[in-house]
């Protein structure tokens, strides 16, 4: 028997045989086409602009207050779409509990085959370099790939930056005027959120990451490779439970300041379409 290691053309499988400018032979659309069948689901298009909740506040909260009701058209074998009336945006999707980078993009690529056209991501995020005291949210400009998903959409690299920088340039100016703290600055994403030891929290801080998270470097690779608009934000709300009393988001868990970043991350985005629609 050889061994793997005494192999020369042994290369690691998360990078080896990638060959990125292929298409997927299983496609989100088949997927849903047959999800529709099964259940007798109408082919009812999904908000234009969408959000994805890993911690599900939000969702919960909408459901607690009467707000959002069941999306009828969403196909999704794994998740419920909540549709509900944000205030100066219109009617949004929200999905909840998609935890982690495979989950989200399985999400994300589902919810542009099914009419989604900007998707925001909002997460609660532990803090890597101090910036200010917590809650307070970072405007994720890249980060830092320390998971799988991001591999099968982009070659190696240290980070994955946001598709639309200049999407992300009018996200920061419209969130000047939100009554929690927004910075703009890099994310470390990882899959073992139990691995972050010292060693890897400390190149995460020399590498200048301002908290670390589970789903931005992903969904930010699935954006470059598909064309598709992707916001991500941390929610920096703890200090990976190293101080009693921490995860703390304020009024309703954290959901109405997660609604506010959605907003204006939504108008940021509808204020750039119209200027391209005008040249």
């Amino acid at each position: 028997m050889i061994e793997e290691t005494d192999r020369a053309d042994t290369a690691w499988p998360i990078v080896d045989a990638k060959d990125h400018n292929s298409v997927s032979v299983f496609k989100p659309e088949a997927l849903l086409r047959e999800a529709r069948r099964q259940r007798s689901l109408k082919n009812v298009a999904v908000p234009e602009v969408c959000v994805l909740d890993p911690d599900g506040d939000v969702v919960r909260h909408l459901k607690r207050s009467g707000t959002g009701r069941r999306h009828e058209g969403w196909a999704c074998y794994h998740t419920e779409l909540i549709a509900f009336e944000l205030e100066g945006v219109g009617e949004v999707g929200i999905v909840g509990c998609a935890v982690g980078a495979p989950f989200a993009v399985l999400v994300a690529e589902q919810l542009f085959a099914s009419g989604c056209r900007l998707l925001v991501s909002v997460t609660s995020a532990g803090q890597i370099n101090p910036i200010g005291p917590t809650p307070y949210f970072v405007l994720i400009d890249r980060a830092l790939r320390d998971e799988g998903t991001s591999y099968h959409y982009l070659p190696g690299s240290i980070f994955a930056a946001a598709p639309d920088p200049g999407l992300l340039d009018r996200v920061e100016l419209a969130g000047r005027s939100l009554p929690e703290k927004l910075h703009r600055g890099s994310t470390w994403t990882t899959d073992a959120p139990y691995r972050e030891t010292e060693a890897a929290i400390a190149r995460a801080r020399q590498l200048g990451t301002l908290a670390v998270e589970m789903e931005a470097a992903a969904l930010y690779a699935f954006g470059t490779t598909s064309g598709n608009p992707i916001v991500c934000f941390a929610h920096v709300t703890n200090s990976m439970a190293q101080t009693e009393g921490d995860f703390e988001k304020g009024e309703a868990d954290g959901a109405m300041a997660t609604l506010a970043v959605v907003a204006a991350a939504a108008r940021a985005w509808r204020d750039e379409a119209e200027i391209l629609n005008k040249r």
